[in-house]
């Protein structure tokens, strides 16, 4: 995938992850990760949804309390602007979200970072999830509905991702021991 890609190390409770985000070829998506990322927003997070067998998600601001009701319901603040690896100037939306980039057939394999959102055109943010196994019918080029664009991959740690991923859950598959994400730093 990615030749030129940007590594972060996100720390957790369960251990370290490195992750290289596709900055080249994922711009737009890549560069929302980094610019938030940069900016300190996910430390403290949790993930707030995790499926055996499916995926890690995390990254809703609302996370910080892990028991949360409204974990999973949020995003970055809107009219936020970054910039892109090439140099475009994107500006998040009121909502907080950013375009959609439907440009890679990048598939949703296991240890791929994908962006989440609400199942509506532009309605991703901050919220991302660790696809477990092969979920090709959350690709945006597959035969379902979903339009999920892959935009990093596990370079190591998948055996944080399955600690993490095999943890005790409870009502709406939040973890009942909560999983912090401490930090996600460049390395």
């Amino acid at each position: 995938m990615g030749m030129a890609g940007t590594n972060v190390l996100m720390k957790t409770t369960a251990g370290d992850i490195t992750i290289e985000l596709f900055t080249d070829t994922m711009p737009i998506t890549a560069g929302n990760f980094l610019d938030l990322a940069d900016k300190g927003y996910y430390n403290g997070l949790h993930f707030h949804r995790v499926i055996q067998g499916f995926m890690l998600q995390g990254g809703c601001p609302n996370s910080k309390d892990p028991n949360s009701p409204r974990a999973g319901t949020g995003g970055p603040d809107g009219g936020g602007t970054y910039t892109t690896s090439d140099g475009q100037a994107i500006v998040r939306d009121r909502g907080g979200n950013i375009p959609d980039e439907l440009t890679q057939k990048f598939s949703n394999e296991i240890g791929t970072l994908s962006m989440a959102n609400t199942g509506r055109p532009n309605s991703g943010g901050s919220q991302f999830f660790i696809n477990t196994k092969h979920n090709n019918f959350l690709d945006w080029f597959g035969p379902g509905q979903s339009a999920h664009p892959v935009f990093g991959k596990v370079i190591s740690g998948m055996d944080v991702v399955t600690a993490i991923e095999t943890t005790q859950t409870g009502h709406g598959d939040r973890p009942i021991t909560p999983q912090e994400i401490i930090s996600v730093s460049r390395v």
